[in-house]
């Protein structure tokens, strides 16, 4: 098959309940392994740009490393990068033919030969480490088969109630699934909930926990976060999200507890986090459209705070999410920043449609055409910002169709 009949294989395959029975057995009967020194990330919120804070700085420093993160917004390869660049997709498309008769006979989720594929691609990449973000909670996660150097956990809020519980403390157990025996855990700012559950699960690995220590002095310069940390003076980031300091902060406390296996002086430390951010990362799309896949309300509360710190322009919200979100928290805190708010929906089975939000249609406008609504506000008003929010699958699509 060519590389998009993979990518719409991937699509059709729905994984129905969290369940990871066949993926198990897909394990043991391939005798599957995988040993490359790594670094696992889980958490709410935050996972994704700390872990590429920390793949940048390794790379900086001269190390062979890979990253698996999720999800994609533009193709499946963008899940994988080694060594500064996304895998290749005729590589990637051939080691899914060598897999794909085994993983149909285990009957396999997407995400779960994505995963593996991932493995696979960087045992033969000749790596020096990996940092490997999870997709969803922690212990039944299928990234959830390797035992890394540190384990991370950035923050815990309610998400994916579903399939993770109905508690902070729940779903911290469940996301301290990645904890391994005796190996060290580093944790964010967590409620005191979710850090019992946490201790809980580290206790019975007789793993260390760390708790990240605090950053101050935060100030948003020339579009630039500048802060400091226990270890460095003026950290400089290339971004105005004042909520990312809190991941560089959580990247530089993994570097400094690997430094023993993985030496980075801190210049090269400097260096890497002046990276470019994941994409819809609070992210710039000409001078007056500003794109942030923030998708609940940890998330918008971040988006806020770092906008009311760095915008002094009126600004008009475009805002759509799925349908498991809780959108109505997340709107009330977009009032903050905006008395100009568009509820819009999107192509997704998953996406809120307009008559789900039929409560809401008094208090907010609503449109079918997002794209026609942002070219309304542009033209109408040519100096405002334009903020597209509500989660990273409607941020990337929303960016997508911005560059056609």
């Amino acid at each position: 098959m060519t590389f998009d009949e993979l990518e719409a294989y991937f699509s059709k395959i729905n994984c129905g309940a969290y369940d990871r029975e066949n993926y198990d057995k897909y394990l043991k009967a391939n005798k599957f392994s995988f040993d490359i020194p790594s670094i696992h990330i889980t958490g709410t919120n935050g996972k994704g740009s700390t872990a590429n804070y920390i793949y940048n700085i390794y790379l900086k420093a001269g190390y062979k490393v890979g990253m698996y993160h999720s999800p994609y917004l533009n193709s499946v390869d963008e899940m994988i990068e080694i060594n500064g660049k996304t895998i290749n997709k005729d590589e990637y498309l051939a080691i899914f033919n060598e897999y794909k008769e085994g993983f149909e006979e285990f009957k396999l989720s997407a995400f779960e030969m994505q995963t593996i594929l991932a493995y696979e691609i960087f045992k033969r990449a000749n790596l020096d480490l990996v940092i490997v973000e999870v997709g969803m909670g922690g212990y039944i996660d299928a990234t959830n088969i390797i035992t890394p150097m540190l384990s991370i956990i950035t923050t815990i809020s309610l998400e994916h109630t579903n399939y993770l519980g109905y508690s902070t403390s729940e779903i911290a157990y469940n996301k301290a699934g990645i904890i391994k025996y005796k190996v060290p855990v580093l944790v964010g700012e967590v409620d005191e909930d979710a850090l019992y559950a946490i201790n809980e699960r580290a206790r019975k690995q007789k793993a260390e926990i760390r708790r990240i220590p605090g950053y101050f002095n935060e100030k948003v310069q020339e579009n630039h976060v500048i802060f400091d940390c226990h270890a460095l003076r003026d950290v400089e980031l290339n971004t105005a999200a004042m909520y990312q300091a809190q991941n560089a902060n959580m990247a530089i406390e993994a570097i400094q507890l690997l430094q023993d296996k993985f030496p980075v002086n801190e210049e090269t430390i400097r260096e890497g986090l002046k990276t470019q951010l994941l994409d819809c990362r609070f992210e710039w799309f000409d001078k007056n459209i500003l794109i942030d896949g923030g998708h609940n309300p940890e998330a918008i509360r971040c988006l806020v705070n770092s906008i009311k710190s760095s915008v002094d322009r009126p600004i008009h919200v475009i805002f759509a999410c799925f349908r498991d979100k809780h959108f109505s928290a997340m709107l009330n805190m977009l009032d903050e920043i905006s008395s100009d708010i568009t509820i819009t929906t999107f192509d997704h089975p998953r996406a809120k449609t307009k008559d789900e939000y039929l409560l809401f249609l008094e208090t907010y406008k609503f449109t079918d055409d997002f794209i026609k609504k942002v070219k309304e506000l542009r033209n109408e008003f040519p100096d405002d910002v334009i903020l597209i929010t509500g989660g990273l699958y409607f941020a990337g699509l929303a960016k997508r169709e911005l560059l056609k």
